[in-house]
C-alpha cells in the first residue's frame, strides 16, 4: 500500500496528466496540457453541479 503524496509534493506535479510542472508552463508541464485546460474551461468543462438559474422574465 503506498502512501499518498502530499500537498507539497502534488503542487510540482501537472495537474492534468501527474507528470513533472515546467516553470516555463507552471503549474502544468507542457503547452498541451495547459491548452487542455483551458478548452476544459471554455467548455465548460469545470462546471459545479447545482439548481438552475432563475430568470426574471424582462418586459418592455
Amino acid at each position: 500500500m503506498s502512501k499518498p503524496e502530499s500537498p507539497a509534493r502534488r503542487a510540482d506535479r501537472c495537474p492534468i496528466c501527474g507528470k513533472p510542472s515546467v516553470a516555463a508552463h507552471a503549474p502544468f508541464c507542457s503547452q498541451g496540457c495547459r491548452d487542455r485546460d483551458l478548452l476544459q474551461w471554455l467548455g465548460e468543462g469545470y462546471r459545479m453541479p447545482g439548481r438552475a438559474a432563475e430568470f426574471a422574465d424582462e418586459e418592455d
